[in-house]
């Protein structure tokens, strides 16, 4: 058994801003089920916006990130973040962190969809996530200590429904013990879930399902963005072409060489990221192949290195100017609800970064808001959790483990069926179909838990299940269509439903801890 001050779960962007700025006198353990360089963070292509120009404000880019997320948003969360983000990109760069710059020695400024101005900052092209990490590693101090291939396999709960650490299985699968004062969940996304994702293999949905069967509030899990632009090759997709492509001049065309955005929203190519989506998918589901047309774009890749050499990687001849694409899984919008330093609705249990819901993105994510928000919410914790009192460990009396149910599906099959069934374009009669059979595998959590009777392999498949039904029953009880949240049984947004959160609660209650609540719509 191990005993830190602060218990990180998650080691990407969020959790390493965290670090960076906790005092150095607490003791600090991160637990990543992979190994510190991996996991979405440091394949961000994107950048992160920030008003930094003199035509540009904190305001306008509030009403950016409003518009992007359907009026859904949370407004003060977002008008702090807007605010706090361009202190956020000087404190990165007195940390040492390089970004791209004009000749003149200004940061560059590019621009993304549903941006009303130039405020991407963006390193080493299209590496800012690469650059961010590996600043703020260079800043980690010998009171953290990182445990790598450590994957957390339940929250530790004790009589007063505190959260006081977590259950973790080793590098040899061994079932390990962290008590913490303070347990932190950036464990990222659920990208994983479907079978068209620009996610890393490692987003599986681990801490929205942890959070959920500890009996945290999660919200609004029907909102996913699909990222309209993955490269796309023999039916699968192969890895992110940043939507910056277009913010630099590439533009969406069919194998007529039709421009496909040209009549559909005012912005054509930067339209927001579900109409784009919606209209590629729209395009192949009619038999056509949609690609990006670069050949308008100098100096391509010295631009877009990360993106040339994806390419190149899968052979696709870059001098003929057109990248393949088709649109999928990107980030979610929901997650565990949070306040605006990042508690949950569970004592001395924090969430930052993608697997948390502060309320920033609304219905569908602004692009490049998603590093800024993890940035903000790290450094945002860190100066809060030292003004906490450090609560005394009560004895632990329950732990929730997950144990393998006798029937599992093939991960292949759960990803195709939640593609089908819940990814861009969704019915009522699909959702319906996929809830039923997500309701074939039990996840079977027994109060109490003695050993290791799961392999890594089955707790990740069973975390996988668990977040698929709380999106699959959200998307069924949001009658309308919003942001990520696409029905074309009902295609349309309802002025009614702009206020309404859809929020999942574990009922404790019940005997069967597989048992789970109905999306209760909540304004």
């Amino acid at each position: 058994m191990k005993q830190a001050d602060v218990l990180i779960i998650g080691s990407g962007i969020a959790a390493l801003q965290l670090v960076t700025h906790l005092n150095k006198d607490m003791n600090v353990i991160v637990l990543t089920k992979s190994s510190i360089g991996e996991g979405n963070s440091p394949y961000a292509q994107g950048g992160i916006a920030a008003a930094l120009s003199p035509e540009d404000s904190p305001f306008h880019h509030y009403i950016d990130t409003l518009e992007a997320g359907r009026f859904t948003n949370r407004t003060d969360a977002v008008l702090h973040l807007t605010k706090e983000a361009p202190d956020i990109i000087r404190s990165l760069q007195q940390q040492g962190c390089t970004f791209d710059l004009t000749r003149e020695g200004e940061l560059l400024l590019g621009m993304e969809g549903s941006h009303s101005h130039k405020r991407i900052v963006h390193g080493g092209g299209d590496q800012t996530g690469k650059a961010i990490v590996e600043c703020l590693r260079s800043h980690v101090g010998d009171h953290v200590s990182i445990m790598e291939d450590t994957m957390a396999s339940s929250l530790l709960m004790d009589e007063d429904g505190a959260c006081k650490g977590a259950q973790a299985l080793g590098p040899d699968g061994t079932l390990q013990t962290f008590l913490a004062s303070h347990t932190i969940l950036a464990t990222g996304g659920c990208g994983q879930l479907f079978s068209y994702t620009s996610n890393a293999a490692s987003a599986t949905g681990d801490g929205l399902a942890l959070a959920y069967q500890a009996g945290a509030k999660l919200t609004d899990m029907e909102f996913i963005q699909f990222h309209p632009t993955l490269l796309y090759i023999n039916g699968e997709t192969k890895g992110l072409v940043s939507e910056a492509v277009r913010g630099e001049g590439g533009y969406l065309v069919n194998e007529t060489g039709e421009r496909i955005m040209e009549h559909v929203h005012p912005l054509k190519d930067l339209a927001p990221r579900h109409i784009v989506a919606q209209t590629i998918y729209n395009q192949m589901e009619d038999g056509h192949d949609v690609y990006v047309e670069i050949s308008e774009i100098s100096k391509f890749s010295e631009r877009f290195p990360t993106v040339t050499r994806l390419c190149l990687e899968h052979g696709i001849p870059l001098e003929e100017g057109k990248i393949p694409v088709a649109p999928g899984a990107h980030f979610i919008m929901g997650g565990v609800e949070t306040d605006l330093v990042g508690a949950t609705s569970i004592p001395g249990l924090f969430a930052i970064g993608e697997v948390a819901c502060t309320g920033i993105h609304g219905a569908n994510r602004l692009a490049s808001n998603s590093l800024l928000e993890g940035l903000v919410y790290g450094k945002r914790l860190a100066h809060h959790l030292p003004s906490i009192p450090t609560p005394k460990l009560h004895p632990i009396t329950e732990t929730y483990h997950p144990r393998p149910h006798k029937e599992l599906p093939e991960l292949r099959e759960l990803q195709d069926r939640m593609m089908k069934g819940a990814g861009i374009v969704r019915t009522k009669e699909g959702l319906e179909n996929l809830k039923q059979w997500l309701e074939r595998f039990p996840l079977n959590l027994p109060s109490q838990y003695v050993g290791s009777a799961v392999s890594k392999e089955q707790l990740t498949l069973l975390f996988m299940l668990t977040t698929a039904k709380l999106i699959t029953t959200s998307a069924l009880s949001r009658e309308e269509s919003r942001g990520g949240h696409f029905r074309s049984d009902i295609p349309f947004e309802k002025k009614s439903w702009v206020d309404v959160h859809i929020h999942h609660e574990l009922n404790k209650q019940k005997g069967d801890r597989d048992e789970y609540h109905q999306a209760t719509a909540l304004t």
